[in-house]
């Protein structure tokens, strides 16, 4: 097992949550944490594990970003006007690797980062191999000639586990996606509920 596929696995099992939504997720069979004291019976969270967990979930959707990472994108929504927990969606609704995986481009939000690492997407026809590359509404973000052919897209775009949101144009036939505008939280098809609220009360405390 690669270390991105357990470290996919072992997110969903420390949250006991499948957030993702993938039908081979490890909580679908057994929803306690990793470990060997993963049965124990958990006490009640505090007010500071409520808040940590739900950033430690969003993060985690988000292929595991780092601390640093995460933290520079919720400054970021803390100095636009408006709702930062709706800016917060926003901007990470608005990485290339993020709009690839909801493009249905790829199957996971691991394969989006990698896919995107090794130059098979472009941006207004300028490849773009950044991950965190931050993409404006309008942009036209398409799968490069020579790897539209690749199995793993051809997979993905078959999915039935999810569909495209409105927030975006998708015509797979020519693996093209169009960013249309960046999302408010109810725009966002997440499987499983997120409270930007909670992280925002805990980035005020830390």
């Amino acid at each position: 097992m690669t270390k991105r596929t357990s470290a996919k696995y072992k997110i969903d099992r420390r949250m006991g949550e499948n957030i993702w939504g993938r039908p081979k997720s490890p909580v679908n069979r057994r929803e306690y944490g990793p470990g060997q004291h993963g049965q124990r019976r958990k006490g009640k969270l505090s007010d500071f594990g409520i808040q940590l967990r739900a950033k430690q979930k969003l993060k985690g959707y988000y292929g595991d970003l780092t601390e640093k990472q995460f933290r520079r994108i919720f400054r970021d929504a803390e100095r636009q006007r408006g709702d930062t927990g709706e800016m917060l969606i926003g901007l990470l609704e608005r990485r290339l690797d993020a709009v690839v995986y909801r493009a249905k481009f790829v199957a996971t939000m691991f394969a989006a980062r990698q896919f995107v690492n090794h130059g098979h997407v472009t941006v207004n026809g300028q490849r773009v191999n950044i991950p965190s590359y931050r993409v404006k509404e309008g942009d036209v973000i398409e799968v490069r000639e020579k790897s539209k052919q690749m199995a793993a897209i051809l997979e993905a775009v078959s999915l039935t586990e999810r569909d495209v949101p409105d927030y975006m144009e998708v015509d797979h036939s020519k693996l093209v996606c169009t960013f249309v505008r960046a999302p408010g939280l109810s725009d966002v098809p997440y499987p499983v509920l997120m409270e930007p609220n909670l992280v925002i009360e805990y980035y005020a405390q830390n």
